[in-house]
C-alpha cells in the first residue's frame, strides 16, 4: 500500500507530495484512515515496515516519507485541455480572505484542485470538518494566466486570484466578526480616557504629593499633631 500511494498514485488519495517527492506522514495516516481496512494504522506501523526487509523502498526524513522510486512527476509544462471547473477546499475561518484575497499556495507547495467534489470535499475534511468548496473556472482563468496543470486526477496550481474564484459568499456572522475585530484594534486603549470639551482627566502619575499613594495608616493632618502635642504639654 506505502509502494503504491507514494511511489505511484498519489493524486489517487489526495496527496501533492513535494518537490522532493516527500509526503508529510499526518497527511499520509490522514488519506490511509479513510480507506476501508486501513483505519488501524499508526505511525509505529511504518516504523515497522522501515525496520523490515522493504526498508530500503522508502527514505524516511523528519516528519515526511518518500518512495526511493517514483513514477509521477509535477510538470508545469503539460499542455494538456483543462476542465471547465474545478474545485479546491478552503476551511471556514479562511473563506472570507480566499474570497477577498485570492489563494496561494506555501512554498514549494502547490493547491490542489479537482473536478470531483467528493474528491475536494475529501481533502478539505483533513483540516476542516466542515471546508468550504470554491469553483475555479480552470479553462477560463488559464486564458487570464493562472497557471494549472494536471497531477494524475486532480490539477495544482501555486495560486489562484481572487477574480478567478467563485463559491458560496462568507456568513454575514464572519463578517461581522472581523469588522468588529477591526474596530476593536481602531479604538484607543480601554485604560486610556478622552477628555471631553471643559473637562479634564486626573492622572496620578503627576500628583504634587506621592506620599499619598504610600500604604498603611492614612497621615495625620495639622489638627492631629497639634492635639498630640497639647496632650503631651498637661501630662508634664
Amino acid at each position: 500500500m506505502l509502494t503504491y500511494i507514494l511511489a505511484y498514485r498519489p493524486d489517487e488519495f489526495g496527496l501533492i507530495p513535494d518537490e522532493e517527492g516527500f509526503v508529510a506522514y499526518k497527511d499520509l495516516l490522514k488519506a490511509l484512515h479513510e480507506e476501508t481496512g486501513w483505519r488501524h494504522v499508526r505511525h509505529s506501523h511504518i516504523n515497522e515496515v522501515l525496520m523490515g526487509g522493504d526498508r530500503a523502498r522508502f527514505e524516511p526524513e523528519d516528519d515526511r516519507i518518500r518512495s526511493q522510486e517514483r513514477h509521477w512527476a509535477l510538470n508545469t509544462d503539460n499542455d494538456l485541455p483543462l476542465p471547465g471547473l474545478l474545485y479546491t477546499p478552503v476551511r471556514k475561518k479562511a473563506h472570507p480572505v480566499a474570497m477577498e484575497r485570492g489563494l496561494r499556495a506555501k512554498a514549494g507547495s502547490y493547491l490542489s484542485l479537482s473536478p470531483d467534489r467528493k474528491m475536494a470535499l475529501r481533502m478539505g475534511r483533513r483540516r476542516d470538518q466542515h471546508p468550504v468548496l470554491l469553483e475555479i473556472p480552470a479553462a477560463a482563468a488559464e486564458k487570464k494566466g493562472v497557471l494549472i496543470f494536471p497531477f494524475g486526477v486532480l490539477f495544482l496550481a501555486p495560486e489562484i486570484p481572487a477574480h478567478c474564484i467563485s463559491g458560496p459568499l462568507p456568513s454575514k456572522d464572519r463578517v461581522e466578526k472581523k469588522e468588529k475585530k477591526v474596530d476593536k484594534k481602531q479604538q484607543p486603549h480601554a485604560g486610556l480616557k478622552t477628555a471631553t470639551p471643559g473637562s479634564f482627566i486626573l492622572d496620578p502619575q503627576r500628583d504634587p504629593d506621592p506620599s499619598r499613594k504610600s500604604r498603611g495608616k492614612k497621615r495625620k493632618g495639622w489638627k492631629e499633631e497639634a492635639r498630640k502635642m497639647r496632650r503631651r504639654q498637661k501630662g508634664n
